[in-house]
């Protein structure tokens, strides 16, 4: 390299994005990072995919805030990739950048009627509640009696005991004001948790199971018979502590009388979704009745068996796992919904060469799998990877954060720093301690940069 200090720029300032920062700058005094993310506001996923009414999780974010405050990083807020800087002028000023942006979008059913109003994917009713300045203008058919969440992860358990509690429990947490009220008018009586496959092959953890059980406003819902469990299945409880927990928990709740509350949660196993109905918005779901079939290497594959039945539901929320996106001038593995990647190093095509200082961590590398705190060996991976190769020289000119401050102020950007994010962070905490909760979030970008005296 022809300059030093390093300079990596790390594009998404989530979990892994921060975990990245955090490893370069650790006992490396020679590195300087910039995070870039296109929200003014830093943290991702704890902040915008965390349910309201978990709290403790979120405390991983004072760990990110002493990253944010390290003499040698920046945060470049309400900076879009592709739109206000390019892929090609991130390599022209900094050795290396590290993509972290996610996985953004979410995987489809496939099925007829999945257009109709009413029919949403779970991240985005998880995005509007938890305030994210992109859904705040959702609307969802909150007057529907009857909810049809499909899937057995634990975003599904999330918004399913969102829809289960009463605004009393709401209103103690950092859910976004605006969807206080709407949750208050909610008429909703059932809720349908989903799965295609059998009781031992849930994705939840047994933390998330168990808080259903713990629901005031809402009883449990298991069908007996669903708790009958093919010879592979109990097999596998032997095997898995997890599974083997989780089935107990379920067995409990089909012993348990129902105790008359105002909502019901139903667990559903060995159904998949066949048909949304309606004419203009969902008005039932169609599920098709499943048998468990083991495949090579002891997998159990969720088998038709023609037996059908109509559920009605006015509101269907898909959460059957999220997919990366493509980025601009980035390599992209559109089987796998990742960029392609060796070790972290950012390949030209899947199972191609790598790009001379170009890395992936994330979710945008291995896949939406894992929980937050697997994002910080992921990264550390990848840093290590970095740290390794022999990075591009870049032009002295280049190599300073006035020089990309400059090119980021022709263009008019209103950077979002750290500092910015520290004034916002005590106004939402303070308006937060005033009403017993512990913080009221700013939910649009344009109220975020009058906040840092950043607006047009």
């Amino acid at each position: 390299m022809s300059s030093y200090p390093l300079r990596v720029a790390v594009v998404g300032a989530g979990p892994a994005g921060l975990y990245a920062a955090e490893a370069l700058v650790k006992g490396h005094d020679d590195v300087v990072v910039d995070l870039i993310d296109r929200l003014p506001t830093p943290y991702g996923l704890v902040r915008y995919g965390v349910a309201p009414d978990h709290q403790k999780i979120k405390s991983v974010t004072r760990v990110y805030e002493r990253t944010g405050n390290h003499e040698r990083v920046r945060f470049l807020g309400n900076v879009e990739y592709g739109r206000d800087i390019t892929h090609e002028e991130l390599r022209a000023h900094y050795h290396a950048v590290i993509y972290s942006v996610g996985a953004a979008s979410d995987r489809n059913l496939d099925i007829p009627g999945e257009q109709l109003s009413g029919s949403h994917s779970a991240t985005e009713f998880v995005a509007w509640y938890n305030g994210h300045p992109d859904y705040v203008d959702c609307r969802f058919p909150l007057n529907a009696t009857a909810v049809a969440v499909i899937g057995l992860g634990n975003v599904a358990v999330d918004v399913t005991r969102i829809l289960a509690k009463s605004v009393a429990e709401l209103e103690l947490t950092d859910i976004a004001d605006h969807a206080l009220p709407a949750l208050a008018d909610s008429n909703v009586e059932d809720i349908y948790m989903l799965g295609r496959r059998g009781p031992a092959q849930g994705k939840f953890t047994t933390k998330e199971l168990r808080e259903l059980g713990e629901l005031v406003n809402a009883d449990i819902v298991v069908d007996p018979a669903d708790m009958t469990l093919d010879e592979a299945s109990t097999k596998l409880l032997e095997e898995s502590r997890a599974a083997s927990k989780n089935v107990e928990i379920l067995r409990s709740f089909s012993e348990k009388p129902l105790e008359g509350k105002p909502r019901r949660v139903h667990l559903r196993f060995l159904v998949s979704p066949v048909e949304i109905l309606g004419d203009t918005a969902v008005e039932a779901i169609v599920l098709e009745r499943n048998r468990l079939e083991e495949r090579d290497g002891g997998y159990l594959a969720a088998v038709g068996t023609g037996e059908r039945e109509v559920v009605p539901a006015q509101l269907v929320l898909r959460s059957v796992g999220y997919r990366g996106v493509p980025l601009p001038g980035v390599p992209f593995d559109d089987k796998s919904g990742t960029i392609p990647h060796e070790l972290g190093r950012v390949l030209d095509a899947p199972g191609g060469v790598p790009i001379p200082g170009a890395y992936v961590a994330g979710w945008i590398k291995r896949g939406p799998t894992g929980v937050i705190g697997t994002n910080k060996a992921d990264a550390m991976e990848t840093v290590g990877t970095l740290l390794e190769d022999d990075l591009p020289a870049i032009d002295p000119e280049k190599a300073s954060p006035e020089a990309i401050d400059r090119l980021l102020e022709a263009r008019g950007v209103r950077v979002f720093t750290f500092d910015h994010w520290r004034a916002l962070d005590e106004v939402e905490l303070t308006a937060g301690e005033e009403q017993g909760r512990p913080r009221v979030k700013v939910t649009t970008v344009r109220a975020m940069l009058e906040q840092a005296g950043l607006a047009p």
